[in-house]
């Protein structure tokens, strides 16, 4: 690999990817009862899960300025080209950080070459874009290119999901506490995307089987032809319902590749157990 790949937790890939892609890891914080943990590191998503199922409600918070200091200035010393793929900045200030502390670094160190990237996407939206920088990467591309390659594939990649329960989007702030009430009253499941990196209602759909259905006619709209990309699925500790979109999805398309993981302690922290979420490619102009 010519270009060091790094990124952060926020784009749900497991920690494993991260070791056997020689991935620098930036690990989001999770607060939860008074103490401190390192999302993917630390703490385990279902150890969050159960804690919300339990009605504790888990904080975030984003990758220290110093972690970033620290990790730039070492990668700066051994004159190191890097792509720091970043979570979205409309759902986080870490990319604004890390820019803050890469122009420190830049100071000091001014023939570093390192790029950093707003992928505007979240979960494994975000983990795609990862995975075609490490490919690109490990096919020996120069950063430039990287940068701009992966750039324009994340512009494409679409966030279709819903949530189990509605409360968990109330605490934090998506929807009101109103909506939530009524919305589990009338089995209500909301379906939502994300829009320049922005999280965007988009529909409200009663009933779980609909809500499938309304899925996978989604995906069908706005693909770009799925029988030759890889299709992400992401779920907050609710294996068994990833299963049955991952199998309807299989039937109706034929993918290439179906990837599939449970959504990280801090994106997890705020869309609650039950989440599902699919990623794909949209069509391009």
């Amino acid at each position: 690999m010519t270009v060091q790949i790094l990124a952060d937790s926020a784009s749900d890939l497991p920690k494993e990817y991260f070791d056997e892609k020689n991935i620098i890891l930036f690990p989001l914080r999770v607060h939860l009862e008074n103490q401190d943990f390192e999302d993917q590191v630390t703490i385990s998503s279902k150890k969050i899960f159960e804690a919300m199922r339990d009605g504790k409600s888990p904080k975030t918070s984003q990758v220290s300025p110093q972690t970033f200091k620290e990790t730039f200035t070492e990668l700066a010393k051994q004159e190191k080209s890097c792509l720091y793929v970043a979570f979205s900045s409309e759902l986080s200030g870490t990319y604004q950080t890390a820019v803050m502390m890469a122009n420190e670094v830049k100071e000091e160190y001014p023939n570093f070459h390192l790029s950093i990237l707003d992928s505007k996407c979240a979960s494994l939206g975000y983990g795609l874009a990862v995975m075609q920088a490490v490919k690109l990467a490990n096919s020996g591309n120069a950063l430039l290119e990287i940068e701009e390659s992966v750039k324009e594939y994340s512009s494409h990649i679409e966030h279709i999901f819903t949530v189990d329960n509605l409360e968990y989007l109330a605490r934090g702030g998506r929807i009101s506490k109103a909506s939530a009430f009524v919305g589990g009253l009338l089995n209500i499941k909301p379906l939502l995307h994300v829009e320049d990196g922005k999280l965007i209602p988009l529909e409200k759909i009663r009933g779980k089987k609909k809500v499938h259905k309304r899925i996978i006619e989604l995906i069908e709209e706005r693909s770009k032809g799925v029988q030759h990309e890889i299709i992400a699925i992401s779920h907050g500790d609710d294996e068994q319902t990833a299963t049955v979109i991952k199998e309807m999805i299989q039937e109706k398309f034929n993918p290439k590749n179906i990837y599939m993981n449970m959504i990280g302690s801090a994106v997890g922290s705020h869309s609650g157990p039950g989440t599902l979420a699919i990623f794909f490619l949209n069509k391009q102009d």
